[in-house]
């Protein structure tokens, strides 16, 4: 039995509609019945009333579609099962009791909603109210639609939206029956799936094998009409379009070029939304080429399967008074608030903003020429390539095992680097440039880091380069590494082997210090620092998710790093 935070079925639709009525003020429980209302029912005299309903387990359908402009009441089943007649006639007596002229049913077309809202609006009407019933089938699964007819689904909550607006503008019960039955008319919809669905404490409706989809399922994991392979998204969504569209099925819907759509793309329940945004952009293209407008496109989930790992399309012909009725305000906290307009591939992108030209700093002090810079940054270069593997093997331990790799990413880039031009002399301005190559072509947080680094510390080599000014661009960039990356001495990152170098550059500050001799100590300091982090606590980066009794070897970016000064120097 798949595993869900509700264990047993019972009571779960009633909890899950006190969630909802929690944490929405616009909606208020119906004391005795599985029945929710919007708050403002004195709101309805003089108006129509629309309700709705069905089984739970299709959230936010039907209670997210409550509020002013869509639903006035929902009455709900136990997940997947039919309201009862009781609840059905008493959400139609508190909304007749509330002065309504006229109650509209808007119920999907299964055997069950059909009985027990009819049977509710049969008693009603004896009572003297004034009720209607439209009964949405927009299912295109079935080439040959047995007696039941095409099932409700998604497209229903359309249907919803159209009614709401009627009936907020004042229409009249007969205007709204008679628009929504055609506009259900020029509606369908189509599912495919990737996985079954459960009902809580039971086991999957179906099975579909690892590399199996399937096409035409219902809202309650009833079997499709065609099993396949797992197709790409494009491909599913070209297959889905064809079958909804084709005349010899029965249920399509006829889609000629030039025709305006309203599309629908429902996750199901269960599949990413990352996915929903890619079958999205599919969708529109793919009814683009067939020469079809999206007047509008609603994307998220407005009708599910509990967790089903699927997706619906629907589509409704329209013309500019269903587009309109469609945009027209509502407060139902499931419809999607969007700016309204076209859906399409075509969109203009925003020109990329053009970059001002580098300010180049004058130099005073002329910094190491330029082939000395070329034979340091080669040396560089080299070490970083043969300690590759060896990074590797020490980032298994704690990341991903791509330390070296990146190290090595940033050796090739600086090398081609260097091919295209000689390297600055100026100190600020050759630690900007390498930045720069390193935040483009590095990766990972490493470039990132070593990018902050460097942009800080030629900061503080403008027009400088005695040696004090080495001390202070070393603490700088420290500086900017700490602020930015959360890490601290004593973390086990990097900033371990940088921290202890740059405090044995300290000593540059002194009157009449040896250059040389303190970057020997600094390399010093450093490679005994990257060995000590071998015994630290990771409490940065990656590897802070580990246990320490798990991390035996040194850290790789600590040891990069004291490898790279050792290289600088030698």
């Amino acid at each position: 039995v798949p595993k869900k935070l509700v264990t047993t079925v019972s009571g779960c639709a009633d909890d899950a509609l006190a969630g909802l009525v929690a944490c929405n003020p616009g909606l208020r429980l119906l004391q005795g019945h599985r029945v929710v209302l919007r708050d403002d029912l004195p709101a309805i005299r003089g108006r129509v009333a629309l309700l709705s309903g069905g089984g739970s387990g299709h959230e936010p359908a039907h209670a997210g579609y409550i509020g002013k402009g869509m639903l006035t009441g929902v009455v709900a089943g136990a997940v997947f099962a039919s309201p009862s007649v009781g609840s059905v006639l008493a959400a139609i007596r508190a909304v007749a009791q509330a002065g309504a002229a006229g109650i509209l049913l808007i119920v999907k077309n299964y055997t069950g909603d059909r009985l027990n809202f009819g049977m509710a609006l049969e008693r009603a009407r004896a009572e003297g109210a004034d009720v209607r019933m439209v009964v949405v089938g927009d299912d295109c699964a079935f080439a040959t639609p047995g007696k039941a007819g095409r099932r409700g689904i998604c497209g229903t909550v359309l249907i919803h939206k159209v009614a709401g607006a009627l009936a907020e503008a004042g229409a009249s019960l007969d205007e709204i029956e008679k628009k929504v039955t055609a506009a259900a008319k020029v509606m369908g919809t189509l599912g495919l799936s990737l996985s079954p669905c459960s009902i809580p404490g039971s086991k999957p409706s179906f099975q579909l094998a690892e590399d199996e989809m399937e096409l035409g399922l219902g809202i309650h994991g009833e079997a499709g009409v065609r099993r396949m392979k797992v197709l790409p998204a494009d491909k599913a969504v070209e297959t889905m379009l064809k079958h909804m569209t084709d005349p010899s099925n029965a249920s399509h819907l006829s889609l000629t070029p030039g025709s305006s759509v309203v599309l629908v793309v429902n996750n199901l329940g269960g599949l990413s939304c990352l996915e929903l945004g890619i079958v999205a952009g599919a969708a529109v293209r793919c009814l683009e080429s067939r020469g079809i407008r999206i007047a509008r496109a609603l994307v998220g989930s407005f009708m599910t399967a509990l967790e089903m790992a699927g997706v619906s399309l629907t589509l409704m012909l329209v013309d500019e008074e269903l587009v309109g009725l469609i945009d027209a305000k509502t407060t139902a906290m499931a419809w999607p608030n969007i700016v309204t307009g076209p859906a399409t591939t075509q969109r203009e992108e925003v020109p990329a903003p053009i970059e001002g030209p580098r300010k180049l700093q004058a130099e005073t002090g002329i910094g190491p020429g330029s082939a000395r810079v070329e034979r340091v940054l080669q040396r560089v270069c080299s070490t970083l390539l043969d300690i590759q593997d060896k990074l590797n093997e020490l980032d298994r331990g704690a990341g991903d095992g791509d330390c070296g790799h990146t190290h090595a990413r940033a050796a090739q880039a600086i090398r081609e680097w260097m091919r295209s031009r000689p390297p600055p002399a100026a100190p600020a301005q050759l630690l900007s440039a390498l930045a720069d190559v390193l935040l483009e072509q590095m990766g990972g947080s490493s470039g990132v880091l070593y990018g902050l680094f460097l942009t800080a510390a030629a900061r503080n080599l403008r027009g400088r380069s005695d040696s004090p000014a080495w001390a202070d661009a070393m603490d700088a960039g420290i500086e900017a590494m700490q602020r930015y990356g959360g890490a601290a001495p004593g973390d086990r990152t990097m900033l371990d082997s940088l921290f202890a170098a740059a405090q044995a550059l300290h000593s540059l500050r002194s009157p009449g210090a040896d250059p040389l001799r303190v970057l020997a100590a600094a390399v010093q300091s450093a490679e005994a620092a990257a060995e000590a982090t071998r015994h630290m606590e990771a409490g940065a980066g990656r590897a802070s998710y580990i246990r320490s009794s798990r991390l035996e070897q040194p850290d790789p970016g600590a040891v990069a790093v004291a490898a790279v000064l050792g290289a600088v120097l030698q």
